[in-house]
């Protein structure tokens, strides 16, 4: 979870949930038993508690969701398709071509609120007709890429679903997203659900061997601005955290900021945590190999100079389908590093 504005972002994730309800929905207080109940068909009741602890019931489920574009790709891996009407974040590159973070979002059927962050269409959310908005929560009562300055009048709109994405395995917010898409009437037991699940776990056992094949990597996860070197936290980041519990040896920063995501060094000091293996952020808004090529101090890495720098996916889609590949690649590159101190 980190880029070269990651800290501007952390420090704005201070957004409180709320807004009344709209278009039949209603919110209630939190309830003791089970977080979703999947309806009995489209005229039937509806109800999910999100991670905020706020349940929101409907007299029929949801049919118009408008999400954030990587919430919305996890989705549509456990089987949602028409409900996705509205997407917000990087969803189109520059070029036309589509965000990986997309994922099989079929993003010319979908409106497009926003682009990058900080830029969410109130009209065009308006008039989409949303009858829920969902997306991450990072920081508690923080909807991910819902700007502060507009809040006020995003909110009321429709009722909203957050879903922790910070300070638990990955595996966590991949079982939540699983029982929201089921309660919004996708089928969990459908194939392309099943293979994905059976690719994951096939994938995180291929982590654990190439740990024990080759032991003693130390692995850092790493983002790169014009002038700080930001080195993530497999404490917080929900990620690195499960990379962390496959038996991956990860570099914890010690001295941590904005919400313990991560450590800012200097470019002079980027030397501070010795590391076999970088996992550099590969979101448009980091600098990539090409662009650190002209910082002195990270051509000086042992782990640049090895060769042994691999991309990163810092918001990972949280479906199984968009997980397995991130972990067949991280088990790929480790069983080839080399240690190197």
């Amino acid at each position: 979870m980190l880029s070269s504005t990651s800290a501007r972002r952390l420090s704005r994730r201070g957004l409180l949930a709320g807004g009344a309800a709209a278009f039949g929905l209603l919110l209630t207080g939190c309830g003791d038993g089970d977080s979703a109940a999947p309806s009995s068909g489209d005229g039937g009741p509806w109800t999910f508690t999100d991670d905020r602890g706020e349940k929101v019931s409907a007299q029929n489920r949801p049919a118009r969701v408008v999400a954030f574009t990587g919430t919305a790709a996890a989705l549509v891996d456990f089987g949602l398709d028409k409900q996705i009407v509205g997407v917000f974040g990087e969803t189109k590159r520059a070029d036309g071509t589509t965000d990986p973070q997309a994922g099989d979002l079929n993003v010319e059927s979908v409106e497009i609120l926003g682009n990058v962050w900080g830029e969410f269409s109130v009209e065009k959310y308006a008039a989409s007709r949303p009858e829920l908005l969902v997306t991450h929560m990072y920081d508690p009562g923080a909807l991910w890429y819902v700007p502060d300055e507009s809040k006020d009048k995003i909110l009321p709109l429709a009722p909203s679903v957050a879903i922790t994405t910070a300070r638990v395995p990955m595996t966590t917010p991949i079982e939540r997203y699983a029982r929201l898409a089921e309660s919004l009437g996708a089928d969990l037991s459908a194939k392309k659900v099943t293979d994905a699940k059976a690719r994951f776990e096939a994938a995180a056992e291929s982590v654990r061997q190439a740990v024990k094949a080759n032991p003693g990597i130390k692995v850092m996860a790493a983002s790169g601005s014009p002038d700080l070197f930001y080195v993530s936290n497999p404490k917080v980041s929900t990620d690195l955290m499960y990379f962390a519990e496959l038996g991956v040896d990860i570099v914890v920063p010690t001295k941590l900021e904005s919400g313990d995501y991560f450590e800012a060094l200097s470019w002079e000091n980027t030397g501070k945590f010795p590391a076999d293996l970088i996992l550099l952020d590969n979101r448009s808004t980091a600098l990539q190999p090409k662009d650190l090529a002209a910082k002195p101090t990270w051509a000086q890495l042992p782990a640049v100079k090895a060769n042994q720098v691999t991309p990163w996916d810092a918001v990972p889609r949280f479906s199984y389908a968009g997980a397995a590949p991130l972990l067949e690649h991280l088990a790929t590159a480790i069983r080839s590093a080399k240690k190197l101190s």
